[in-house]
């Protein structure tokens, strides 16, 4: 077992003082009271002998002594004149008590106002703590409300922001697909710019080496056609109305394949970038 600390010694030293200075009590208390009972005997005795010596009869006197009653009239008087003290006594002992009673009196009246003054005051301030009770209740209900209503909040808060945060995540593959498709449709609209002025640069070459080549025909024609006028010796009208022909011809610009169908340099290509 653990040794007790320094408070439990302590205690149990002043348990056993205690225990042995009340064990004489009763003892001394007899005492008391028997030194009381002697005192107030000691205080009647020297009452009595005092009035003892103030009722002595003066020997020069002419007092008739009777036997059985000289002794006994001066205890008589003095008893009775004790008596007499003790009664006064406790008639002013009397008096003052009457007066305390009625002071206690006074005093219970006006403590009995007051304790309804202040049992009215304990009504009210029942009735104002049962008021402030209910109104805690009710602050706590809104509490509770509004706490599970900021819950709810959150909770939607935290799903909104979850689909922000997926929206902004499609968005960004939207704006990357977007960037993508912007560069691919810009590289396919340079390619067909290009497809297409590569197109028109062949066409030009085409036309041009077609329209050289149709005036070295028409050139070919021409001389062959004058050769044969100087062999038939054509007449001078007839050489005039081909020649004519031929520079209207070189005038208007206008050829014709074999088959009499326009040919494709009378159109001249001047092809823009958009085709």
């Amino acid at each position: 077992m653990a040794e007790p600390t320094w408070q439990e010694t302590l205690r149990l030293r002043l348990v056993e003082r205690n225990a042995r200075e009340s064990s004489y009590a009763p003892i001394i208390e007899q005492y008391r009271r028997l030194a009381q009972q002697t005192k107030l005997l000691k205080e009647r005795n020297a009452s009595l002998l005092r009035a003892m010596g103030s009722a002595r009869p003066n020997p020069s006197s002419s007092t008739v002594f009777v036997p059985g009653t000289g002794e006994d009239n001066p205890v008589r008087a003095a008893y009775i004149a004790s008596l007499e003290s003790q009664i006064s006594s406790l008639r002013d002992e009397l008096a003052t008590v009457y007066k305390t009673q009625g002071q206690n009196a006074q005093r219970l009246l006006a403590m009995n106002e007051t304790l309804r003054e202040k049992e009215e005051l304990s009504r009210l301030d029942a009735e104002s703590l049962r008021k402030a009770r209910d109104e805690i209740a009710i602050l706590r209900k809104k509490v509770e409300q509004h706490s599970e209503l900021m819950a709810e909040k959150d909770r939607t808060a935290q799903i909104l922001h979850d689909e922000i945060n997926t929206l902004q995540l499609e968005l960004s593959q939207i704006e990357e697909r977007n960037q993508t498709l912007t560069k691919d449709n810009a590289k396919l609209l340079q390619r067909w710019l290009d497809a297409k002025q590569a197109e028109a640069n062949r066409m030009n070459e085409a036309n041009a080496f077609y329209e050289d080549m149709q005036t070295r025909r028409q050139a070919a024609l021409n001389k062959h056609a004058g050769a044969n006028g100087d062999e038939k010796g054509d007449s001078p009208a007839t050489n005039a109305n081909g020649s004519g022909n031929g520079e209207e011809r070189k005038s208007t610009g206008a050829t014709t394949t074999t088959d009499g169908t326009p040919s494709r340099a009378e159109t001249d290509v001047n092809l823009t970038p958009n085709g």
